[in-house]
């Protein structure tokens, strides 16, 4: 018979004490959405004394990893991802893991990106009888469009709900997504939501430093960006909202906090906008809280964080009816909702916006005031949940294999 390790309990908790394997292609400090939900849900773990192995690419040559009683970081190969030279992508590591897992086996594996190492990770995970969830962040297979290959975009789709099926259960972020991917063909799905951090992101940020080298004062509205500046955000018609705006507001500034393959052509092509690089912790709190506004065209997100840290800073969105701008944003009260991938919509909310500074204002409070709802500590309580009753499930079906398996000596 395999052998099984079972759950730990800790005699000062409820819950049994978990030792869990995460695998993902991006991390802190690699800067987008994955990385920092990745980050945060390890955190969660951490902080209710559960003890993670993390498996991720060598980000530099620089780059040793971290270990401590409860985190232990393993860095395997990685190559630079095409055209996001900063980003890696691991390179297959069954092997590798297959050791690992042997010499010490964790009670769960927590694929987070669809790529080689995630593959390799599921791979080594069903020859060792370890149980496996997936998440799913990004809509890859709508990528295809923006890069000039829509016809990806089918094998794309196929590729991910053959990985993400081969789980005991793929994460979403909302309930729409979970409907979406049903509909594919992707199967045990379960929602897990997302938090934001109100202590950082809080409009007392605002800086009147900032806005001044932004060439703004006090009453002149800056919209704002944050995001990767890249084909699949649909950024030209964030440009175009812009200029429509300017025809009520002249003065008005809009201001792009991020990076990505797009940026240089856009800055060639709009001198006049403000695109401020990168930011990452009390910078970009003190980005958001500065602004005035926040507009976010994408119809590619699985979520938007963006959209719930705009909101916890106090700035009005204006976003599609989907992803986070669905399920937090009330429209008229704390934002403005467009129709999905109505261009025209999403333009005349913007003008919306600007008709009325102090509607706008109210709105941004509102939104602050929604935003202080949304609990990280909930959103790990519910995964710490999720996770705890995988292992069970499989540790009651396992041990069941065994039993009817066993034939004993006559």
């Amino acid at each position: 018979m395999k052998e099984i390790t079972k759950l730990a309990f800790d005699s000062s908790r409820t819950s049994p004490t978990l030792r869990v394997a995460v695998v993902t292609e991006t991390y802190p400090p690699e800067v987008n959405g994955v990385a920092m939900t990745a980050q945060r849900m390890v955190q969660g773990l951490i902080s209710r004394c559960h003890q993670v192995q993390l498996i991720r690419p060598r980000q530099s040559q620089e780059d040793r990893g971290f270990s401590s009683a409860s985190f232990d970081e393993v860095l395997v190969q990685g190559i630079p991802v095409p055209r996001y030279r900063d980003l890696k992508m691991g390179l297959p590591a069954r092997a590798k893991l297959l050791a690992l897992w042997k010499q010490r086996r964790p009670h769960l594996v927590q694929v987070v990106t669809e790529g080689p190492l995630g593959w390799s990770a599921i791979a080594a995970a069903k020859q060792l009888h370890l149980p496996v969830i997936s998440d799913f962040h990004t809509n890859f297979h709508s990528y295809s469009k923006y890069y000039g290959a829509p016809l990806l975009g089918k094998a794309i789709g196929m590729y991910l709900r053959w990985l993400h099926n081969r789980a005991h259960c793929t994460l979403v972020p909302t309930d729409a997504m979970r409907h979406e991917l049903s509909g594919m063909g992707f199967r045990n799905l379960q929602v897990l939501s997302r938090g934001v951090d109100t202590q950082l992101f809080h409009p007392s940020c605002w800086s009147r430093l900032l806005r001044q080298s932004w060439g703004v004062g006090d009453h002149r509205l800056v919209a704002l960006y944050v995001g990767r500046i890249a084909a699949e955000k649909n950024l030209p018609l964030l440009i175009e909202a812009f200029r429509r705006m300017q025809t009520t507001r002249p003065n008005m500034k809009l201001v792009m906090v991020g990076d990505g393959p797009e940026r240089a052509k856009l800055q060639a092509m709009h001198p006049d906008l403000i695109f401020a690089g990168m930011r990452v912790g009390e910078d970009l709190a003190d980005h958001y809280a500065s602004a005035d506004l926040f507009l976010f065209p994408s119809i590619t997100e699985t979520f938007g964080n963006v959209v719930l840290e705009a909101m916890a800073s106090g700035l009005p969105v204006v976003a599609y009816d989907c992803a986070a701008a669905r399920e937090h944003i009330r429209h008229g009260e704390n934002g403005l909702r467009a129709a999905f991938d109505d261009a025209h919509a999403f333009v005349s909310q913007a003008q919306r916006l600007v008709a009325s500074v102090e509607d706008a204002r109210r709105m941004g409070r509102n939104a602050r005031m929604t935003a202080e709802k949304i609990d990280w500590n909930q959103v790990h309580d519910r995964f710490e949940m999720l996770i705890s009753n995988t292992v069970q499930q499989w540790e009651r079906c396992h041990d069941r294999k065994a039993r009817l398996s066993f034939v004993p000596d006559l």
